[in-house]
């Protein structure tokens, strides 16, 4: 079992204006947000991390908030609706939660013996509220107006709609060790047996459906656990094995980049084929300040596999305050 998939990790999602998705995801379904840090791939970015108490896997969502992003389209070739786990007996609650706070929601429906409550957030992003058939006991993050009879548990499913689901299910079974546990119509559910929560990827065959636009209001990606880097490498090889496309790994040693470590990162990065994001530092690992020392920093880099983000942009925020912890 130690080498299996261990459920889903994460999931990424677009969304427009930051303070509107902090707003909601906090204030309105009562989540905690766990960590603000930047998109690695556009340092002027903000990366929210939205979960439980610990931060636990499974229970994660996170945001690119890009400011005046164009309005996205859930369809085929994408995740399109996100299912949490709520306790039974919750959803009456949460829809006249939804209804005061003004969130767009729709009746509850049933699929695979399990009543739902579909809504969408600010941006238009597809979620799910589940009472799942089997209780579940993950400890939730309780707030005042969220409390724990009602909380969110984590993730219960994730949903991907395709026009054709045959390449797809041959990944979650043959590379991932998913299986098939049953069909409704032209949903096909597949389950991962090493976890009893976030365990669920249901395939929706949409043949005539168009292709989804990736924007705000979408899905950017879901990740799945593994128990260590070994696993990781292991599943790696799997991927690249079937001739999939895979992108490098990224390694990073966030507060700590002294000259000494970025050197041990630039290494490492050579051997795996990764690469590193870095905030320049001296040997007492104070951020360098000024725009001429970066630029010197920057000149005397010998390695490739390391990227400079500067200044520092998650070291305050511009509606949060510098000193808010998200609790």
């Amino acid at each position: 079992m130690s080498n299996q998939i261990l459920g889903l990790h994460h999931i990424t999602a677009i969304a427009g204006n930051a303070k509107r998705n902090f707003d909601f995801y906090t204030g309105v379904m009562g989540l905690r947000l766990v960590k603000k840090t930047v998109n690695f791939d556009d340092p002027g970015t903000y990366h929210f991390y939205y979960g439980n108490e610990t931060g636990a896997p499974g229970t994660i969502l996170t945001f690119f908030p890009w400011e005046g992003i164009r309005q996205g389209r859930a369809g085929t070739g994408m995740a399109t609706d996100i299912g949490y786990a709520v306790p039974a007996g919750s959803l009456e609650f949460w829809q006249e939660r939804f209804k005061e706070h003004k969130v767009k929601f729709e009746p509850v429906e049933e699929s695979f013996g399990e009543q739902f409550l579909p809504f969408r957030d600010p941006d238009g992003l597809r979620l799910r509220l589940i009472t799942p058939a089997a209780q579940d006991q993950r400890k939730p993050w309780e707030t005042a107006d969220v409390q724990a009879n009602v909380a969110t548990r984590g993730f219960h499913n994730v949903v991907l709609t395709l026009q054709k689901i045959e390449p797809t299910a041959e990944i979650l079974t043959d590379i991932l060790g998913y299986r098939l546990l049953k069909q409704e119509g032209n949903t096909y559910r597949f389950i991962n047996d090493a976890v009893d929560a976030a365990a669920i990827v249901d395939l929706v065959a949409s043949p005539a459906e168009p292709a989804g636009i990736n924007a705000a209001g979408t899905n950017h990606h879901i990740a799945f656990r593994v128990k260590n880097d070994d696993v990781l490498m292991e599943y790696r090889e799997k991927v690249a094995s079937k001739g999939l496309g895979i992108t490098p790994k990224i390694i990073i040693a966030p507060d700590v980049e002294t000259p000494d470590v970025v050197e041990a990162l630039a290494a490492v990065c050579k051997k795996l084929r990764a690469y590193s994001y870095i905030t320049p530092r001296d040997e007492d690992a104070e951020m360098l300040e000024t725009a001429d020392l970066v630029v010197a920093y920057r000149d005397q880099l010998a390695h490739r596999e390391i990227e400079i983000i500067w200044p520092e942009f998650t070291s305050g925020n511009v509606f949060l305050g510098a000193e808010n912890s998200g609790e």
